[in-house]
């Protein structure tokens, strides 16, 4: 029988695959939500049909063609205005201080769903977070390290793979081989002769070795396991979080016709050093389950350093308590990357640094002294 990732694709799942692994779709551009039963606009994407027709964060979607959406699944609601590229689409608005709906008319555009997220979490150390693996997300997070690396060099990276399901192979080898001086990544074997094939990064590491945290978790899988094991097995990052998901087949899609495929697990895939994730995932090399923190206002004395205004050591003025409410905020919202920031700086604490370059010494010179 098959596995359960083997499916046959009817039109619309085909073009949902196409549309998650591309990551583009022809719609509006609006991030949404229901409330009371209506789809609420969360925000307008920069640039997109919806952003140029005027729509508003808060704006409530009220009919889609003149048709109550009241109570419509949010699936069914995307479905009505998805649409072909440069059709219209007629939607009522009701916005909060304006006093009756009203009718926008949008046009339909091509929308291109960014999958690489980053932020600095304090000068010199990077969170970029991929949220799947589309077509070209290896490609942004490589753009995304090189402008940050072009603003000053890294100290440390945070790649956040957490609740990534996965998807195109060949992204997850861009995102791992951008931090690997050269070497393998992955390797896949089957049944088939031509199921096996290897899958290397090219020479140049982008961080020039600065430390790196992979965070995965139960929701981390597929391509998402091809980076952390790569990056684990070659020892060029720490793994933290949970075991991930363990899907470590690879899946073909055969395309029947136009509108409809067959999806085939035809190999699995390997770590550098051979080991098989299906079923098993990645077991991080530091476990830290997802915790809520709650935050314990501190009685101790104010120091020095507390007070506004104080100076440094050099004599500078310092904002003593920002990084450290920052680091709170984190630890609380979020105690998994609060973890794997403390760990990459506490890295660089134990790390000397390379002391700097010394010219060759030259050859003395002589000089001769005449008598006077």
């Amino acid at each position: 029988g098959l596995d359960p990732h083997s499916v046959f694709l009817k039109e619309k799942a085909y073009d949902s695959l196409q549309e998650t692994t591309q990551g583009e779709f022809s719609g509006l551009g609006i991030e949404i939500g229901q409330d009371r039963g209506y789809i609420t606009i969360i925000a307008p994407i920069d640039g997109s049909p919806a952003e140029a027709a005027g729509l508003e964060a808060g704006d409530v979607i009220l009919k889609i063609d003149g048709e109550s959406i009241r109570d419509l699944p949010v699936n069914k609601s995307v479905d009505l205005m998805r649409g072909p590229t440069g059709s219209e689409v007629l939607l009522t608005i009701g916005r909060r201080g304006v006093a009756d709906p009203f009718d926008v008319t949008v046009i339909r555009d091509i929308i291109k769903v960014p999958s690489v997220r980053s932020r600095e979490l304090m000068e010199g150390y990077l969170w970029l977070r991929a949220s799947q693996f589309q077509r070209d997300t290896g490609l942004e997070a490589v753009a995304t390290l090189a402008k940050a690396q072009a603003e000053g060099p890294l100290k440390g990276v945070v790649i956040d793979l957490r609740n990534n399901p996965g998807g195109v192979l060949g992204a997850s080898v861009d995102m791992a081989g951008a931090v690997l001086d050269g070497g393998l990544v992955v390797y896949t074997e089957g049944r088939h002769p031509q199921a096996a094939d290897q899958y290397e990064a090219e020479a140049g590491d982008m961080l020039n070795g600065a430390p790196i945290v992979v965070l995965i978790n139960g929701g981390s899988a597929s391509a998402s396991e091809i980076v952390a094991g790569a990056l684990q097995d070659r020892r060029r990052a720490v793994i933290m979080g949970t075991r991930s998901f363990g899907k470590g087949s690879v899946q073909t899609i055969l395309p029947v016709n136009d509108t409809r495929a067959v999806k085939l697990t035809t190999a699995l895939y390997y770590t550098p050093n051979g080991r098989s994730i299906q079923a098993e995932g990645i077991v991080p090399d530091i476990v830290v389950e997802r915790a809520e923190v709650t935050s314990v206002e501190s009685n101790r004395r104010t120091k020095e350093a507390d007070l506004q205004g104080s100076l440094s050591g050099d004599g500078d003025p310092v904002d003593a308590q920002s990084e450290s409410e920052a680091l709170t905020e984190l630890r609380n919202s979020d105690n998994q990357l609060y973890e794997a920031l403390t760990l990459l700086r506490g890295i660089n604490l134990l790390t000397p640094e390379a002391p700097p370059e010394t010219p060759e010494a030259e050859e003395p010179t002589t000089v001769a002294l005449g008598a006077p």
